[in-house]
C-alpha cells in the first residue's frame, strides 16, 4: 500500500532522501516543508517552518499524510514525537525520529556522556566542574594524560576550547576559566575531556529502540580550506565506503559500540524511532564516540542514499510496525563522493541570491543535490552558505572525485567556491 509522506527541511540531506524516498513504490506522493529547489524535482514543496507544529498537524490531517521523515535536529530536540504522540489524531502516524528525551542525546553534551559512561561505550573521558568543586578538579587533571582539553560549558565565541600540553597549564587555566572568569559567564562551569588523537569516521544506523539496520559508512570533510585547513564548516564534502573501515573495525564498532547504544536505549526507556548518527574517532585500531546526532548526518546522507539499494521507505515503515528485524539493508559496492560548492566567504559572511547556471551538466554518474538554493520562475538562486552538493559514483576515490570536480567547473555562480581535495589522504 503506498502513502503520502511528509519530509522536514531545506538541506542537501533532504534532496538526497526526497531523491530516494521519491524512487520508492510505497511513496503515493512526497511532500516537503519547506524544501529547496532540488526537493521540488521530487515532491511537492511546502513553505512550511520544521518548528511549526501546528501548521504540520494541520498539512499531515489535510493531505493525509501517514509518515513524517524528520530531518533536521531542531525539531527532535524541541519533541515534534511527543507533539505527535500527544494528540489522538496524530498517534497512528509513523514519525521517523526519537522522542524529546532521546533526542538529547544530540542536543546536550553531558547528556550524552551519561549516557556512554552508564552502559560502558567508549568516549572519551569526561567530567564537569564549578566553583563548588574547583579543587577537584585540580586533583582530577593530575590523573589526567595530558593533553588536556578543556571546554567552557556555555558559548564563548568559539574561543572557549582550550587543548593544554601539560598538566601545569591546565591547573593554571582551570583557575583562570572558573574562579577569575577567563571567559565571562560561559566558564563558570568547565568540561575537562580526554584528547583522542585519531582519524574521524561516521556510521549510520535506522531502529525501532530495540532492533537495527546498519547503513554505508562515511567520512566528511569539516574545514574550509584544502588539505583540513581554515575554519570548521558544516562540512565540504564525503566519501564512502571508509578506506579503513574494514570488517574488523567495523565488527569492533558494532559490539563496543551500536549494539550497546541501542540496548541503552531500551534499557533506559526512551523511544527512538529514527536514524542514528555515531560520531567515531579510530584512536590505534579502536574506535570511540565522540558525540551522537539524532538524525543523518549533511553532507554524509549525499554519499550514503546513493549507495543504499534496497527500499528507504519500506526500512522506515518498519520502524513504524515494529517489523524492523525482518528487514535487510543492501548497499552496491561503488566508492561514492560528494563535493559541496560553497557560496564565496562562508562559513563566514556570504551573500545570497546568485543566478547558478550550468545545473544540467551533470553527467550519467553524477547527482547534483541541492542544499541552499530557491527558484524563481525557471530560474535557480543561491540561498544559502552550502549551496549544492555534487555526488558521483567511481571506481575509486580519486575517479569519483574527478567527475564531481568536472560538473563542478561547469556549473556557475558568482563567487562559488569548493574543495578539489575532498578524500585526499586516500588518493
Amino acid at each position: 500500500m503506498s502513502m503520502n509522506i511528509l519530509l522536514l527541511g531545506s538541506g542537501g540531506r533532504e534532496h538526497a532522501l526526497a531523491w530516494k524516498i521519491s524512487q520508492s513504490p510505497l511513496c503515493k506522493q512526497l511532500f516537503v516543508a519547506p524544501g529547496n529547489a532540488g526537493t521540488a524535482l521530487c515532491g511537492d514543496n511546502v513553505p512550511i517552518g520544521v518548528n511549526d507544529f501546528p501548521a504540520i498537524e494541520q498539512l499531515v490531517t489535510e493531505r493525509n499524510i501517514e509518515m513524517v521523515v524528520v530531518g533536521p535536529e531542531d525539531p527532535l530536540v524541541n519533541g515534534i514525537y511527543d507533539y505527535f504522540q500527544s494528540k489522538e489524531h496524530l498517534k497512528k502516524i509513523n514519525v521517523i525520529g526519537p522522542s524529546k528525551e532521546a533526542a538529547q542525546l544530540e542536543g546536550s553534551k553531558a547528556y550524552c556522556k551519561k549516557f556512554m559512561m552508564r552502559h560502558g561505550i567508549p568516549t572519551a573521558a569526561y567530567r564537569e566542574f564549578d566553583g563548588g568543586n574547583l579543587e577537584e578538579g585540580i586533583a582530577y587533571i593530575d590523573t589526567q594524560e595530558a593533553p588536556i582539553v578543556l571546554k567552557a560549558d556555555g558559548l564563548a565565541a568559539g574561543k572557549g576550547v582550550l587543548i593544554l600540553q601539560s598538566k601545569e597549564e591546565a591547573k593554571k587555566e582551570l583557575r583562570e576559566m572558573i574562579a577569575n572568569a577567563k571567559f565571562g559567564k560561559a566558564s563558570s562551569r568547565v568540561v575537562i575531556e580526554q584528547f583522542l588523537d585519531g582519524i574521524e569516521f561516521s556510521v549510520f544506523v535506522i531502529t525501532d529502540g530495540k532492533d537495527y539496520l546498519l547503513l554505508p559508512d562515511a567520512k566528511d570533510y569539516k574545514r574550509i580550506g584544502e588539505g583540513d585547513t581554515g575554519l570548521n564548516t558544516g562540512g565540504m564534502g564525503a566519501i564512502t565506503p571508509v578506506p579503513f573501515c574494514d570488517e574488523e573495525l567495523m565488527q569492533k564498532v558494532k559490539e563496543r559500540i551500536i549494539d550497546p547504544t541501542i540496548a541503552g536505549f531500551d534499557k533506559d526507556g526512551l523511544v527512538y524511532h529514527g536514524f542514528v548518527f555515531f560520531g567515531l574517532i579510530k584512536v590505534k585500531g579502536e574506535p570511540w564516540v565522540i558525540e551522537y546526532n539524532c538524525r543523518m548526518g549533511d553532507p554524509e546522507t549525499e554519499v550514503v542514499m546513493p549507495r543504499l539499494k534496497s527500499d528507504l521507505v519500506q526500512h522506515l515503515r518498519a520502524v513504524g510496525n515494529g517489523t524492523l528485524s525482518q528487514e535487510k539493508a543492501e548497499f552496491n559496492e561503488h566508492t561514492v563522493c560528494t563535493v559541496i560548492a560553497a557560496s564565496g566567504g562562508y562559513p563566514e559572511d556570504y551573500e545570497k541570491n546568485k543566478k547558478i547556471t550550468g545545473l544540467e551538466a551533470a553527467g550519467g554518474d553524477t547527482i547534483v543535490f541541492h542544499a541552499g538554493t530557491r527558484q524563481s520562475g525557471q530560474d535557480v538562486f543561491t540561498n544559502g552558505g552550502r549551496v549544492l552538493a555534487v555526488t558521483s559514483f567511481g571506481d575509486s576515490i580519486s575517479d569519483a572525485v574527478a567527475k564531481s570536480n568536472t560538473t563542478l567547473e561547469k556549473i556557475q555562480y558568482e563567487k562559488k567556491y569548493y574543495r578539489r581535495d575532498i578524500g585526499y589522504e586516500f588518493k
